[in-house]
């Protein structure tokens, strides 16, 4: 009998083939639980190891996330917008003003603690000398504004939520609204610590190598300049854990794909250190490099020792 005469009847209740493979198939629940978005995990898993589930989208305000519009968004013109912010940010200046105004008043005692206090010879600190007619004037101006700049971040911060809070999900808010005074008291922690240990070690590193070579003399000015710069960089990069558990935290990494890339995260810590603190001796950028990467490895262990 031939091929062709073969009834299609024949081959009816013949097993199909298995493409070479004596593998069973999971039984159907077993799979349906591997893709079942309930299964715990430890938050270590790289993102976009396993399919993210349908999502679903709440009828309430007070849930997580959703697609309706947040609560008391409202369609404004663009003009409407543009002018709430301008005044947002006058209020912003205004307290800034205020607080270097009254930073004035006492910016030349300023001057001489902090100068008697980042050199390591304290009061035998060799004394500032003056280059320039306005230089004294100017290096005040900078000082006191260190206390505008401290008055106004805490206003900068809320009139910022204020600004977005109708475009923000209940969730957003409580977001927002912690990571508020954890970033305040971050900056003021990296503008201490760059006060008492990092600008001491760099003065005594800047008088040491010179002291046999040159008489030192220090310009107000100067100094000064990299006093700000260093202890306004520090005060950024102390933002570093805040920006790592709210990315963690909104979905957007995970610890181990930090972890894993560390490497990458370290160098670009080298080069916005040696791009962004101005020292040929380069003392200052491997401090400032140093603590950004013992802040990034001190949050990754951190979270692992917490586990999530």
């Amino acid at each position: 009998m031939s091929d062709e005469s073969v009834d299609d009847r024949d081959l009816e209740g013949l097993p199909e083939p298995q493409n070479g493979s004596d593998e069973q198939q999971p039984p159907i629940a077993d799979a349906a639980a591997a893709d079942s978005p309930n299964v715990e995990t430890d938050g270590e898993g790289v993102v976009g190891d396993h399919p993210s589930p349908e999502p679903t989208y709440p009828d309430s305000d007070d849930d997580i996330g959703g697609v309706s519009t947040p609560p008391g968004d409202e369609e404004m013109p663009l003009a409407d917008h543009i002018e709430e912010m301008v005044l947002r940010l006058a209020v912003v200046l205004l307290f800034g003003a205020g607080g270097t105004a009254i930073g004035l008043l006492w910016a030349s005692q300023a001057i001489e603690f902090v100068w008697f206090s980042v050199f390591p010879s304290g009061s035998n600190a060799p004394p500032p000398h003056v280059y320039q007619p306005l230089e004294l004037w100017l290096t005040r101006i900078k000082v006191a504004s260190l206390l505008g700049i401290m008055v106004a971040l805490p206003a900068f911060v809320y009139e910022c939520y204020l600004f977005m809070r109708p475009g923000l999900y209940p969730n957003e808010r409580k977001y927002y609204l912690a990571a508020v005074p954890t970033s305040v008291v971050l900056g003021a922690v990296g503008m201490l610590f760059s006060y008492v240990l990092v600008l001491p070690i760099l003065f005594q590193y800047f008088t040491y190598y010179a002291e046999d070579s040159a008489i030192v003399a220090y310009a107000l000015g100067e100094t000064f300049n990299l006093v700000i710069t260093l202890m306004g960089f520090l005060a950024i990069v102390f933002q570093i854990p805040l920006f790592i558990m709210l990315a963690i935290m909104m979905g957007v990494t995970t610890r181990r794909w930090l972890a894993q890339k560390r490497l990458y995260f370290w160098a670009a810590f080298a080069g916005l250190s040696f791009m962004f603190t101005l020292d040929p001796t380069g003392m200052a950028p491997i401090l400032v490099a140093v603590t950004m990467i013992l802040l990034f490895e001190g949050t990754l262990f951190i979270l692992k020792w917490v586990g999530r």
